[in-house]
This record gives structure tokens, C-alpha cells and sequence, in this order.
């Protein structure tokens, strides 16, 4: 089981030093903070970094609204919240905070980043390699798929 939304706020509010026993958070306030928590979740989710985090479309989530999000994303979630909603409050945010912010979303882009995809031609670019108009270096073929259901001959000649 996952954090709420209204718990995820109020441990990025504690985070900043807004302790619910100090300060009264008001219900708009409250709504106030999971729009911007709804807002920063759907620019991770534009960057790859999907945390199966429902995002309201239109309507304004529930504080009671479980996040989904996994225990090992906590922290990026709560520092980085924290973060955003510190200018709100008039909050100077802490640099260990900071830190543990940045690090966290660091460790959640390496969790997601995919690698780029290669592409090799028929030659090995080096030394005597003359670029594709060589008599001696064969142009690439490209094979398109028509349909899903065909294959392309393995030995990478074109049907």
C-alpha cells in the first residue's frame, strides 16, 4: 500500500519545516499542494519516469486518493514536492534536503533512462573506409515491414 496524496503533502510540508502541529493547513491549501504534486508527477511522467501515478484529468484529486506510487520513490517524490512548495510558505529549503532531492531524481533518471539506439552500417567506419558511393562498400539496403506479420530474412537480404 502506497502513501496518499494528502499524506505525500504533508511530509514534503514537514520536510520544509511546516509541521501540522505548528502551522494549520488549510483544506485549499491542501488542494493547493496536491495540484502541484498532480503537476510535477505528469512532467516525470513527459521525462519517462512512470511511477503509476493517476493523474486527474480536469478535476481536482482527493487528499484520500492513494499516490501508487512505489516505497523506493518516496523520497524523490516528498524532497522534490517539498521543494516546489517551499516559496509558497515564505521556506528557505535546507541543503541536505537539496541534496537528498537531486539525488533521488538522479537515481530515478537512471532507473528509466533508456539507451540510445544504435545504428551500424554495412562497414565499419575507420581506416579506408570511402563513404557509399566506394565501389567496394555495398549500400545499405533498408527493409521496411509491410505488415506485422512478416519477417525479415535473417541473412538481411531483401526478398
Amino acid at each position: 500500500m502506497s502513501y496518499t496524496k494528502g499524506e505525500l503533502v504533508e511530509m514534503a510540508l514537514e520536510e520544509i519545516g511546516i509541521a501540522s502541529y505548528e502551522f494549520d493547513i488549510s483544506p485549499e491549501q491542501t488542494s493547493s499542494a496536491i495540484r502541484r504534486l498532480d503537476a510535477m508527477m505528469a512532467k516525470w511522467n513527459a521525462k519517462g519516469i512512470l511511477l503509476s501515478y493517476p493523474i486527474a484529468k480536469g478535476i481536482d484529486s482527493a487528499s484520500t486518493d492513494d499516490s501508487g506510487i512505489p516505497d523506493w520513490s518516496w523520497e524523490a517524490v516528498i524532497t522534490n514536492l517539498g521543494i516546489r512548495l517551499a516559496p509558497s510558505y515564505g521556506k528557505t529549503v535546507a541543503l541536505e534536503t537539496k541534496i537528498a532531492a537531486k539525488q533521488s531524481y538522479n537515481t530515478l533518471c537512471g532507473i528509466f533512462t533508456k539507451p540510445k539506439e544504435m545504428q551500424f552500417p554495412s562497414m565499419p567506419k575507420g581506416a579506408g573506409y570511402k563513404g557509399a558511393g566506394s565501389p567496394y562498400t555495398p549500400v545499405p539496403v533498408n527493409i521496411y515491414l509491410d505488415a506485422v506479420d512478416e519477417t525479415i530474412d535473417p541473412s538481411g537480404e531483401p526478398e
